[in-house]
This record gives structure tokens, sequence and C-alpha cells, in this order.
């Protein structure tokens, strides 16, 4: 795993650069510079756009009482997708994109569930079992902290 992640960050800057040199040639520098900006700036809109409506679906499961297991998926591969965006380069803002467009977002998350459905271990809302430790009994309350010296809430 090292090794890949190595390998990633010496193989996509000169890829980056490479492209950016060819585009730049191409149409021109200024030009290019200015893509690069309006690109991470329509990025940055569609991250935000894109993190809010996930936020909202959290919301929405979780007010049911389920888990947003897919919402959450969604949450972190549109994490990854700002972090690209705002990577200079055209390579990486074209991964990102990708990861911001829900269609293509789809198979991704399909792809990293059933790769790692195995490795995680959920937990229930409820906690431990019975008699385990972490467990309590009875009903919620809601307590504020009391100053003794005065009688109420502080």
């Amino acid at each position: 795993m090292f090794g890949l992640v190595l390998l990633a960050f010496l193989v996509v800057p000169i890829v980056e650069l490479y492209v950016i040199v060819q585009v730049a040639g191409s149409v021109g520098t200024l030009e290019t510079i200015g893509l690069l900006i309006l690109v991470s700036v329509v990025g940055a809109w569609l991250v935000r756009r894109e993190g809010i409506g996930v936020i909202r679906r959290v919301q929405l499961q979780l007010a049911s009482g389920a888990m947003p297991n897919n919402e959450l998926v969604d949450g972190g591969l549109i994490l990854f997708a700002g972090a690209l965006m705002l990577t200079p380069g055209f390579v990486t803002d074209a991964v990102g994109l990708l990861l911001l467009l829900p269609p293509t977002r789809l198979p991704i998350r399909l792809m990293l569930v059933r790769r790692f459905r195995g490795r995680v271990q959920t937990f229930g809302f409820s906690g431990p079992g019975p008699g385990q430790p972490g467990r309590s009994r009875g009903r919620v309350v809601d307590v504020d902290e009391v100053d003794p010296t005065e009688g109420g809430p502080t």
C-alpha cells in the first residue's frame, strides 16, 4: 500500500505538469491558468452543492432511525473529490469531477462498499448487549450542570 501511495505522489505531479505544458502550448499560458482557476471555482461550487445534498440525506436517514451507509460513503467520495478539485491540474480535476457527479459516483461507491463489506464491522444504535459494560438501562434524562452554591443551572 505504501508503495502505491509513493508511486502516486511521484507519477501524478509529473503527469499533471505534462498535461498543463501541453495545454499551455496549444491555447496559451494565460488561458491555461484561467482555465485551471475556472475549473477550481466550478469544482468548489459542485462540492458545496453535492455536500449539502449528502448532509440532508444523512439527516433524513438518521431521523428515520436508519444508518446512512451510502450517504457516508458519498460524503467521503465528495470530500476526496474536493481535494482533487483544489489540486492544480487537469487530470486531478477530471477525476474529481467524475466523483462529484452522482451517475459516475454510484458505481465507484458500489465498488468500495463491495470491497470493504467484510472488513468493516458495524454496531447498532443500542450499543453493547445486555450485561456488557457501556449499556445503560432506564430512561434518558436531560441534565444541566448545577452549581451547588446557587441551586440552579450554571
